[in-house]
């Protein structure tokens, strides 16, 4: 069964940094496109970033230069650095893969203040 564990959110005011982690079982991460997605109250959960597995990376226009997509092959774990973070970014990110899909975990809240 695959497992996607997600850490590193927390409280943060606007301008300030976080770094997610999502550690992912080792079956699922060696075949898959791994994102990054959000969903704020009220909202769709929408893909923000992802990666495939040769470093290729994609971004929502709204996180584009200021989030960082990144994984360890060796470590079956998946990063996003998030900088210059804005209220907007707040929301619950989980971490999943592109077109393949595993189970949903709990996620990580992340909370910008102004």
């Amino acid at each position: 069964q695959v497992q996607l564990v997600e850490s590193g959110g927390g409280l943060v005011q606007a301008g300030g940094s976080l770094r997610l982690t999502c550690a992912a079982s080792e079956s699922f991460f060696m075949i898959a496109t791994m994102g990054w997605y959000r969903q704020a109250p009220g909202r769709q959960r929408e893909l923000v970033a992802s990666i495939t597995r040769g470093g290729t990376t994609n971004y929502v226009d709204s996180v584009k230069g200021r989030f960082t997509i990144s994984r360890d092959n060796n470590k079956n774990t998946v990063f996003l650095q998030m900088n210059s973070l804005k209220p907007e970014d707040t929301a619950i990110y989980y971490c999943n893969g592109v077109g393949v899909y595993g189970a949903w975990g709990q996620g990580t809240q992340v909370t910008v203040s102004s």
